[in-house]
């Protein structure tokens, strides 16, 4: 019969955790106002033609006086597949009121939303967008999920809302698995998306199924939610997030800082639920681990009185038990250009 071998490794550290964030890409010019809508390739990037006629930015300024841009397309033209408008403030609303745009798409490229590094894929989106201080378009609020949109004949009697009364109907209707995240290789979906300028995050509902392609088979997982801080720019799976690869590995956390550029994901436990991550009978835990997602590869890291644990099978028989060895446990690799792995190693028998 083996033994489970279990260490307990206590590390109180001085220096504080790095930050694993994504890097910005490239802000894209301001639209100019719309007028017709542009029909380009679902899966190619927008044509000038339609970056001018079918789009909208909403423009965040951060604390660091930076701009960062939330992208929203809509990639099709055909009025049979879905609507492009904006609802400007009514005569009796004040000048300074925010506007109302409208896009739908039922077609393969649908309605195309940008965030960091994320391109975002949906049937509807809603975007509430209030004037900048110099005048042009500023930032807002986005709700996308599937759903339609419409042109009435003529506004509805008795509806006072803004879009009713531009003959506008609009029925979002989330649903699981309709809005496509893509990040990289990395595929997520879920069924809600919102974007608030009042924090600077967009929060898709899920339930998240999430997937990544390598040579060795497809790492999948689920969470209950995404958060991409705009900006920070960073994307984070939140809420039992569970990571599986198909050499075996089950991953889990309570949150997940993801860069696919990177090729790492950053397990982030809570004192009462460490981070944990589990290969065969080897079981390793944390406040932290750091996943190297093409190597399967997995380091723990140790924030100051946190505390790594692991537990490994060490191939030493009891006397008198028949049976086989198994090999001892190697500690996990680094993933390149991170510090030496604090993964606790077992004694020799």
């Amino acid at each position: 019969m083996r033994r489970l071998l279990t260490l307990t490794l206590a590390l109180t550290l001085g220096a504080g955790l790095p930050a694993w964030v994504l890097a910005q890409g490239t802000a894209t010019p301001p639209a100019t106002a719309p007028t017709t809508p542009g029909s380009p390739p679902a899966d190619a990037p927008p044509p000038a033609a339609e970056t001018e006629n079918a789009s909208l930015e909403l423009v965040r300024r951060g604390d660091d006086g930076e701009e960062r841009r939330i992208r929203i397309v809509r990639t099709g033209s055909s009025d049979e597949t879905g609507v492009f408008t904006i609802c400007s403030p009514q005569d009796d609303e004040p000048g300074d009121a925010p506007s109302l745009a409208v896009f739908s798409e039922t077609g393969p490229g649908g309605v195309r939303i940008t965030i960091d590094k994320n391109v975002i894929r949906v049937p509807l989106a809603l975007v509430t967008q209030r004037q900048g201080e110099d005048g042009e378009g500023g930032d807002g609020r986005v709700e996308a999920s599937a759903g339609t949109a419409r042109f009435l004949d003529e506004p509805p009697p008795g509806k006072t809302d803004r879009l009713s009364r531009c003959a506008v109907e609009a029925t979002p209707r989330p649903a699981p698995d309709t809005v496509l995240v893509t990040q990289g290789r990395t595929e997520l979906k879920g069924q809600k998306l919102v974007y608030d300028e009042t924090d600077g995050i967009a929060r898709i509902d899920g339930p998240i199924a999430f997937t990544r392609p390598s040579d060795d088979g497809p790492l999948t997982g689920q969470s209950e939610r995404i958060e991409v801080d705009v900006d920070e720019e960073q994307t984070t799976l939140v809420g039992n997030v569970v990571l599986n690869s198909k050499g075996g590995r089950v991953s889990k956390a309570a949150r997940v800082e993801y860069d696919d550029a990177a090729n790492t994901a950053r397990l982030i436990g809570t004192p009462e639920q460490p981070a944990e991550s589990v290969q065969g009978r080897d079981v390793l835990r944390a406040q932290e681990l750091l996943y190297d997602l093409d190597r399967n590869e997995v380091v723990a890291r140790a924030g100051p009185g946190s505390t790594i644990t692991g537990e490994f099978q060490d191939g030493e028989e009891e006397p008198g038990t028949p049976g086989t060895t198994s090999p001892p446990p190697t500690s996990p690799g680094t993933p390149p250009g991170t510090p030496p792995p604090t993964t606790p190693t077992p004694p020799a028998p």
